[in-house]
């Protein structure tokens, strides 16, 4: 991955960082980077302890190990999206790609393979924090794209066959840039640019998985998808609605 200077519309000193892991050199290797950043920073030893620090200190982003004794990273962040979209970031060994893939469906936002320089850890704490704001909404906050879907932009949220379907921010994100566009084609290097940042136009494995994540809450038949449609080899298209809006 390139990286390079990432954008905050927030200053880094208002927000706060949690790193969660049992080895103390890897806390302080990265509280130290993140502190010359301008973050705060707090931690925790064990995912027992960090879901009991998420609740009471309320961080903005979690930075959190895989490999935990008691209640791993994976669990733990099972049981964290149980009550909370707190942006995370996990830390994965090299080369497992079964754990970066895992932790991605779990719900996490990012991940970051040890051993990781203090450059790349700013880049992605930084993106993923952007990402976690919402995008303003468009003229239009609520769009009935049909009687089986509708879209609140101002509420983050899909209403799916009468029922409220809440969004996580990437989800969100990859949503309103696909409407924002409905109708047309957008390349897989376009989506990853505009909801995760330019230094990730390479990694298009997260679009086929948030693709993947936003159709399983918003079809009637993924496998069979109504309205993210894929163009096989160039990127993915939402449907045109208007034009049949127009029609009507």
């Amino acid at each position: 991955m390139t990286t390079q200077n990432v954008p905050s519309s927030v200053p880094c000193d208002s927000k706060r960082i949690l790193v969660v892991d049992d080895e103390p050199r890897m806390i302080d290797f990265i509280r130290m980077n993140l502190d010359l950043e301008g973050f705060q920073v707090i931690e925790a030893r064990n995912g027992i302890d960090a879901l009991e620090v998420i609740r009471t200190q309320l961080p903005d982003l979690v930075v959190l190990d895989i490999m935990m004794p008691q209640l791993d990273g994976f669990e733990t962040l099972r049981m964290l999206r149980e009550f909370s979209n707190i942006p995370v970031i996990m830390l994965t060994a090299k080369g497992e790609e079964d754990d970066k893939v895992r932790g991605l469906e779990l719900g996490a936002d990012d991940y970051i393979t040890k051993p990781f320089s203090p450059r790349e850890l700013a880049v992605r704490v930084k993106a993923v924090l952007r990402r976690a704001e919402m995008p303003s909404p468009p003229s239009e906050s609520v769009l009935e794209i049909d009687d089986y879907l509708s879209v609140n932009f101002n509420q983050r949220e899909v209403i799916v066959n009468g029922e409220s379907v809440k969004l996580r921010p990437t989800e969100y994100r990859l949503l309103y840039h696909l409407i924002e566009n409905a109708g047309w084609t957008v390349p897989h290097e376009q989506l990853l640019a505009k909801v995760w940042g330019y230094e990730y136009r390479d990694e298009a494995h997260y679009v086929r998985l948030y693709v993947n994540y936003l159709r399983e809450k918003i079809e009637p038949d993924p496998s069979n998808p109504r309205y993210i449609l894929t163009e096989r080899g160039v990127g993915y298209r939402f449907v045109d609605f208007r034009k049949k809006e127009a029609a009507g």
